[in-house]
């Protein structure tokens, strides 16, 4: 069984639709019937992905649309609500997906941060802002998947303005999720979709090859509607490198740090090498 927002009757809408995560879920919608709409930046990127979405779809090139939008500027996610709405009636399925990660250092330019938190973060509160309202009030099940990261939850050093956007994608969804199971009536589940290493763009910096431990996008979104099938919130992809086993022991440890009062960030804390060595063999 699917999420039973997955129907032929169904419009979706995916920021970051022209590539990656976002083009292998546009695809793998389209092919079960679902009216898709990728929404990302650069025209011409847009007009090759739609393209290749139509033969995918049984409604063929009547049942993909595609528009180039910023998502950081919420007048851009709200007029391609109402242009999704005018042309297919409304949104029933909405994933975030569009982010970025050129690179940022604790005291680098601020613009570097702004424009990251611009895209991952406020694009996808202005995503659900934009759309939620409409999709509540069309009374129909619905589905919002907001990408974040590994990197929002272990905060690995290096990056930490991505870290931080990632961060805030989750507690977003973790609240947007609590208001939707207790809004009366309301038939829209929120996820969370936390991929492992994926190679995309974003990821392959230079690369031709997919490496080795890296999965492709299409077999993120085949775990991912897995999971949404059997009902997950969190949606914790592994990938050929990391096992389910171990994402859940660094999550737990990152966790710790807190609960057992040791310094911020102690997995890569030279005091602590041993002993994060040894809660990774402990059953």
């Amino acid at each position: 069984m699917s999420h039973p927002a997955i129907t032929p009757e169904s419009v979706a809408v995916i920021t970051g639709g022209a590539a990656g995560i976002g083009l292998a879920a546009a695809r793998r919608l389209a092919a079960q019937g679902v009216r898709v709409c990728i929404a990302d930046l650069g025209r011409e990127r847009l007009i090759e992905a739609a393209a290749g979405l139509a033969p995918a779809s049984p409604h063929g090139e009547a049942g993909v649309m595609w528009k180039e939008t910023d998502v950081s500027r919420p007048e851009d996610m709200a007029g391609l609500r109402d242009e999704v709405a005018s042309r297919w009636g409304g949104t029933d399925i909405l994933m975030n997906n569009a982010g970025i990660q050129p690179g940022s250092g604790m005291f680098g330019p601020a613009e570097n941060w702004q424009r990251v938190l611009a895209v991952n973060l406020w694009g996808v509160i202005h995503g659900t802002h934009a759309f939620l309202p409409d999709m509540v009030r069309r009374g129909r099940p619905g589905l919002v998947i907001n990408t974040g990261s590994k990197q929002g939850i272990t905060t690995p050093p290096g990056d930490p303005a991505y870290n931080v956007s990632k961060a805030g994608v989750k507690v977003f969804t973790e609240a947007l999720a609590h208001e939707l199971r207790n809004a009366e009536g309301c038939r829209i589940t929120a996820h969370l979709l936390i991929p492992g290493f994926v190679f995309t763009g974003l990821t392959a910096r230079g690369r031709t090859e997919k490496p080795a431990g890296a999965w492709t996008p299409e077999q993120t979104v085949d775990f991912m509607f897995e999971r949404l099938a059997a009902g997950d919130f969190y949606i914790l992809c592994p990938d050929n490198e990391v096992s389910r086993e171990l994402d859940e022991k660094r999550i737990l440890w990152a966790a710790g740090d807190i609960v057992d009062n040791r310094p911020p960030l102690s997995r890569w804390h030279k005091d602590y090498a041993e002993a994060f060595a040894a809660f990774l063999k402990k059953a």
